[in-house]
């Protein structure tokens, strides 16, 4: 495999593993960062709740560097 081969299938693989959980945490993190109720439901038990907006803020840097990962590879 010659080097061109190579970074093809690392910056692919970066963008599955890393961009797109990345895209998912900052979708969540912006919903909890403005205080959007969660649901979660667990042996047919519902409780909704909010998180507090500190928790939205680490999802957000956190989904800046899992974003920037396939953009340095």
């Amino acid at each position: 495999m010659d080097n061109r081969t190579k970074g093809i299938i690392a910056t692919i693989a970066s963008a599955l593993l890393c961009g797109c959980p990345g895209l998912f945490i900052f979708f969540f993190g912006v919903l909890i960062a403005v205080g959007a109720p969660v649901t979660t439901t667990l042996n047919s038990q519902s409780s909704t709740q909010t998180y507090p907006p500190t928790y939205g803020f680490v999802m957000l840097c956190l989904s800046v560097i899992f974003i920037a990962i396939p953009v340095v590879v």
